[in-house]
């Protein structure tokens, strides 16, 4: 049963490592003007994963210095989840080793 939860959360800390990344990719692409935010589709992807990712990144905004105009809050979070990753992997082996 532990194994399961922890695959489970490893999943969504998956898919949500692919979230920040397709929204700092959009992010970009808005800012070098090789989309267009005119466009209604690109408005709602861009507002959906912003209000997705930004209840994540407000923390670690407040906690970095202020670099300007350059977000790091995206890096630090693929980091934090790398390590999040990595443990909950670790328990899973874990896990697994002792039959639970």
């Amino acid at each position: 049963m532990l194994v399961l939860l922890l695959q489970i959360v490893d999943m969504l800390l998956g898919v949500f490592t692919w979230i920040v990344i397709i929204q700092g990719i959009m992010s970009w692409l808005v800012a070098f003007n090789v989309i267009n935010t005119y466009n209604d589709f690109v408005r709602q992807v861009l507002f959906a994963l912003q209000k997705i990712t930004e209840p994540v990144y407000r923390p670690v905004q407040r906690i970095m210095p202020d670099f300007g105009q350059i977000d790091l809050s995206p890096l630090v979070v693929l980091l934090l989840i790398y390590i999040a990753r990595m443990v909950i992997g670790y328990g899973i082996v874990q896990a697994a080793a002792a039959g639970v």
